[in-house]
C-alpha cells in the first residue's frame, strides 16, 4: 500500500498541526558573553583587538629577539607584555619556566 505525500511516515512520531518540520526551538541561545550579565564585554573586546594589532616591525623584531633569547615564542613574550605591563628580563627565571611548563602541558593535552 502506498502512502501519500502528505501523510506522515510514522504517525507516532508525527508534528502536530501548523508545525514546519523544522528543528526544535528549546534550545536557549547563548550570547557570544555568555550567561551572565553583558558588562564590559565589548571594551574588553575592543581592548583585545587592540592590544594584539599589528605593532610596527620594529616592536616586532625586537620582540622576537627577546623571545627567541629567553627560549619563549613571540606571542608568549608579547602575551607576558599584555598581562604583567613589563618587559621580561633574563631574571625572571621562575616566569619563565612556569612558561615553558604551561606550553608543554598543553603540548600534551594537545596530543590526547
Amino acid at each position: 500500500m502506498r502512502r501519500s505525500p502528505t501523510e506522515p511516515a510514522d504517525p507516532a512520531n508525527s508534528a502536530p498541526a501548523g508545525h514546519n518540520g523544522g528543528p526544535p526551538l528549546d534550545d536557549e541561545h547563548t550570547p557570544e558573553w555568555g550567561n551572565g550579565g553583558i558588562g564590559n564585554y565589548f571594551y574588553w573586546k575592543a581592548a583585545h583587538r587592540a592590544a594584539w594589532k599589528n605593532p610596527s616591525p620594529g616592536i616586532v623584531a625586537f620582540r622576537i629577539r627577546k623571545a627567541e633569547r629567553l627560549g619563549l615564542t613571540y606571542e608568549e613574550y608579547t602575551l607576558e607584555i599584555l598581562e604583567r605591563g613589563r618587559h621580561m628580563q633574563v631574571e625572571d627565571v621562575e616566569r619563565i619556566a612556569q612558561i615553558k611548563r604551561a606550553r608543554a602541558a598543553r603540548a600534551v593535552n594537545h596530543r590526547k
